[in-house]
């Protein structure tokens, strides 16, 4: 007795629905996905045994609640003003102008102080700010 054998269909693994899924795992993956920027360059520097530290930095200008400014400890009215800030111009110029305003200081006394850094050509003003703390949710 002889049996016929009979002929099998090759077998195949159909890809198209893996790939499918893997697409779209690596859409969400890509859309759900932070990334994080890097504000600076990541740099070795060379050292120096001559190198001198650098003292300026940038000028600091407060702003009091009653109007009037203080700049290296010494106090200033608005009259003088204009010649302090000139006497740390070109500091200010080169290393720049942080203005810390009480929040209780009049708007005037601050654009003063703006108007005063524009005419002695003081380009990078900062206002200093502090951070405020999140308040955290509650819980039920």
């Amino acid at each position: 007795m002889r049996f016929s054998r009979r002929r099998r269909d090759p077998v195949e693994v159909n890809l198209t629905p893996l790939i499918d899924v893997v697409f779209l795992l690596l859409i969400f993956f890509m859309v759900s996905t932070t990334f994080e920027t890097r504000q600076a360059l990541e740099l070795e520097l060379p050292e120096s045994a001559s190198g001198q530290p650098m003292e300026a930095g940038p000028v600091t200008l407060v702003v009091t609640a009653s109007g009037e400014y203080r700049l290296d400890d010494r106090t200033y009215s608005a009259g003088t003003l204009s010649d302090a800030l000139a006497a740390q111009a070109e500091q200010a110029r080169e290393h720049g102008l942080v203005v810390e305003a009480d929040g209780r200081a009049a708007h005037a006394d601050v654009v003063r102080v703006l108007d005063r850094a524009a005419g002695l050509e003081i380009r990078h003003v900062r206002i200093a700010t502090e951070a405020v703390a999140k308040p955290q949710a509650e819980t039920p």
